[in-house]
């Protein structure tokens, strides 16, 4: 993760949004009308003030839907549970894992089988830099 962006929400940009869902089975009719109007940072950025935007390097969370160049919504004002994925400092480095509690031990945990579980341990300089919220991504 190379890439660090401040959210910045000051103007709304406001998009239209469709109330009827999308097919992704059979074809359905589309309707004429926009329903209401959609802020995205309404929608994805719940602490403006510790709201950051990450882009990501590498396929180490490919199994929960994350890939490289996607670009994450990191939330510093949320506390990490068991399960979240976070960005973490590990020992200088910035990694996005999924959190695992076991057994009073935790545990970064990759989604890629190609990848090992960390033990985070006392020795090592380790902190929750945030948690990961939302993944935007290009489709190709």
């Amino acid at each position: 993760m190379t890439e660090l962006y401040k959210a910045k929400i000051e103007k709304k940009i406001e998009l239209p949004l469709y109330e009827f869902p999308v097919s992704a089975g059979f074809p359905s009719p589309a309707e004429d009308f926009v329903d209401k109007h959609l802020d995205l940072n309404e929608y994805i950025v719940r602490h403006p003030a510790a709201t950051f935007f990450v882009r990501v390097k590498g396929y180490s969370m490919q199994g929960c839907g994350i890939t490289d160049g996607d670009l994450v919504v990191v939330d510093r004002a949320l506390d990490p549970g068991d399960k979240s994925v976070v960005v973490a400092f590990l020992n200088g480095e910035f990694t996005m894992k999924r959190v695992r509690f076991k057994k009073g031990d935790l545990y970064l945990v990759p989604e890629n089988e190609s990848y090992e579980p960390i033990k985070v341990t006392e020795e090592m300089d380790f902190q929750v830099w945030g948690v990961v919220t939302h993944a935007i991504k290009e489709i190709r």
